[in-house]
């Protein structure tokens, strides 16, 4: 696996030892965890923002909405959720 150096504050250092120290993994794990839920978060965050924006728009909320009681009615399908 290719690597590369990132230069981070003492503060950062310390607090990363001690957590691949914690959990027993290598620090560059810890790293790739951390990115993968930090990633992991703005995408929700941005997903939250973009319902508010259309929230606050009536016309295309209604069009949403809409939209969604039309793909409601494929709940009922006749398809037995235990199969």
């Amino acid at each position: 696996m290719q690597s590369t150096t990132v230069r981070v504050n003492r503060e950062t250092h310390v607090l990363l030892q001690e957590l691949a120290a914690q959990e027993h993994e290598p620090a560059s794990r810890i790293i790739q965890k951390a990115l993968v839920d930090y990633r992991r978060r703005l995408f929700l965050l941005k997903l939250g923002e973009a319902y508010g924006a259309l929230r606050s728009d009536a016309a295309a909320w209604k069009k949403e909405t809409s939209e969604r009681e039309t793909w409601d009615a494929t709940i009922d399908d006749g398809i037995d959720k235990d199969e």
